[in-house]
């Protein structure tokens, strides 16, 4: 991670916690090589009753731990309601995927470029480009 990306979470984090980014929360996983927290800014989809969490960055480090852990804390509002809490996460097929990644795309525009798809795609050009952008659907975890 560039120390400029660093500064960005940082800035982010405040921000979050302050619930002055709308969507955004922050994301902790463990580190599946050194077991150790990491905290990342993420945006959320909601839709059709199901929060998605998307990698719009590709398979990235805090994709690879919560494939390895299953699970994430996310902390910020969560569908209007504030959380700190732990979500199960399952990856989602591709076909899944597509409108998750277009309501993304529509939504998080400063990753735009990421993705190869033009302004107004279809869903299937989303599709397409969920090989490179994980999506996870959320469940929380529930003590018991």
């Amino acid at each position: 991670m560039t120390t400029g990306r660093r500064i960005g979470n940082v800035l982010m984090e405040r921000l979050v916690s302050w619930n002055l980014v709308p969507r955004t929360v922050m994301l902790t996983t463990v580190g599946r090589r050194t077991g150790e927290e990491r905290r990342t800014p993420v945006t959320l989809v909601y839709r059709s009753g199901h929060v998605f969490l998307v990698a719009p960055y590709g398979p990235v480090g805090w994709v690879h731990n919560a494939r390895a852990a299953g699970t994430v804390r996310i902390s910020g509002k969560v569908d209007g309601e504030k959380s700190d809490a732990e979500y199960a996460v399952r990856e989602v097929t591709p076909l899944e995927a597509g409108p998750v990644l277009k309501d993304y795309w529509q939504t998080a525009s400063a990753v735009r470029s990421y993705f190869d798809v033009p302004k107004g795609a279809p869903v299937e050009a989303f599709v397409h480009e969920a090989h490179h952008h994980p999506v996870f659907e959320l469940t929380p975890v529930t003590a018991g």
